[in-house]
C-alpha cells in the first residue's frame, strides 16, 4: 500500500517501433519496491507515431498512459514531462539499454544529497557491444565540446537516463524539439538545480538503434554553439 505522503514517480519513456524491447523495459522497472519502499509510481509512454504494436505492447505490460506525441526525442519528452504527474520523473528509452532496475539506488542517492536532478553516465559499466565504437567516439567529441563550452564535467553529455524534481521545469528552458534536447537539459540543470552526474550502465539495446550517426552528431554540436551564442 502506497503511504498517505508518498511521493509519486513518474517513468516518462519515448517510444518509436519498440515491439521488441518496450514489454521488457517496463518490466524492469522495480514498481514494486518502489511502493513497498512508499513511492507511488506511474509509467507513462510518449509514443511518437509508432507503426508496429508498441502502444499496445506497452498498455499489456503495465505502462498507466500512452501518449501519442508528433514524433521527435525533444517532441516526445516535452509532451511527456507536460502530462507526467509525479513529485519525481524518471527517464529513459523503452529499448532495454538503460537501468531502471537501479532506480531505487538512485532515488535513495538523490534523497541523501538532496539533489534536483541527476543523469545517468552510461559509459562507467557499458556492456561489450552496447555502443558501437563510432557512436563511443561521437559521444566523447561531444561531451569535451559541452564541457568547453559551459564549464561542466560531464562524462556522458548524451545519455538519456535522468532524474529529475518536476517542480523545477518551469526552472529550465529547454529549446530542443530533437537529439539536441537530452545534452541542453543538461546544461539548463547544471546551470540552475542542484545537480549531480553518477555512474550507471548501459546494456544491448533490443531491436535497431533509431540514432542517425552523422546528421545526429553534426546537429548536436551545432546545437552546442547555438545554446553557448544564447547564454549570456
Amino acid at each position: 500500500q502506497v503511504l498517505k505522503m508518498a511521493k509519486l514517480i513518474s517513468f516518462v519513456m519515448p517510444a518509436l517501433n519498440e515491439r521488441q524491447g518496450i514489454g521488457a523495459t517496463i518490466k524492469s522497472i522495480p514498481k514494486k519496491e518502489l511502493i513497498e519502499k512508499g513511492y507511488g509510481v506511474e509509467i507513462v509512454v510518449i509514443d511518437g507515431g509508432s507503426i508496429d504494436n508498441t502502444r499496445e505492447l506497452a498498455l499489456e505490460a503495465g505502462a498507466d498512459r500512452v501518449i501519442v506525441s508528433p514524433k521527435g526525442y525533444g517532441k516526445q519528452y516535452k509532451a511527456g514531462f507536460k502530462q507526467a504527474l509525479g513529485d519525481i520523473i524518471v527517464t529513459g528509452d523503452s529499448d532495454g539499454t538503460y537501468p531502471f532496475d537501479r532506480v531505487l539506488d538512485y532515488l535513495k542517492h538523490m534523497e541523501m544529497e538532496d539533489l534536483d536532478f541527476i543523469t545517468v553516465n552510461r559509459f562507467a559499466n557499458m556492456d561489450p557491444g552496447a555502443m558501437h565504437l563510432t557512436n563511443k567516439i561521437g559521444n566523447l567529441g561531444l561531451t569535451l565540446a559541452t564541457n568547453f563550452l559551459f564549464g561542466l564535467r560531464l562524462r556522458d553529455s548524451q545519455s538519456g537516463m535522468w532524474i529529475l524534481k518536476r517542480g523545477h521545469l518551469s526552472k529550465i528552458n529547454v529549446q530542443s524539439d530533437g537529439m539536441p534536447f537530452s545534452q541542453e537539459l543538461k546544461i539548463e540543470c547544471f546551470k540552475k538545480l542542484r545537480s549531480k552526474e553518477i555512474n550507471g550502465a548501459y546494456r544491448e539495446r533490443f531491436g535497431q538503434t533509431k540514432l542517425m550517426k552523422l546528421k545526429d552528431g553534426y546537429g548536436n554540436l551545432k546545437a552546442l554553439f547555438k545554446k553557448r551564442l544564447s547564454i549570456d
